[in-house]
């Protein structure tokens, strides 16, 4: 059963949740992310407090229902209030560039 956020109240089940996103900033470019491997924007990556490296979520942007397919190789964001940080690159697919943090939902796919 799904609590009233939308996740699973198990730690590590969770397979939906909505809250805000933002995106990394230029600086952040060529640098190491936190599973090891280097950081590009134009990538579809992201960043996620405790889901495992390599997992596979659907963001969607909660104003225009635009969606895009990203892998977790960071963690953070540690901004509170925050569920995922996402590359430039996704961040423009969906339009959340435009606004920089917006409410979305995200999916587990795997």
């Amino acid at each position: 059963m799904l609590g009233a956020c939308g996740v699973d109240p198990q730690p590590g089940n969770e397979r939906h949740f909505v809250g805000l996103a933002s995106h990394y900033g230029p600086e952040w470019d060529g640098r190491r992310t936190a599973s090891g491997e280097i950081f590009y924007n134009r990538k579809l990556t992201a960043a996620h407090k405790s889901l495992p490296f390599g997992t596979r979520v659907r963001v969607t942007l909660l104003s225009s229902g635009k969606s895009v397919v990203v892998r977790i190789n960071d963690r953070g964001p540690f901004v509170r209030g925050r569920v995922i940080d996402l590359s430039d690159e996704a961040a423009r697919r969906i339009g959340l560039d435009r606004y920089g943090v917006a409410r979305v939902r995200v999916d587990v796919l795997q």
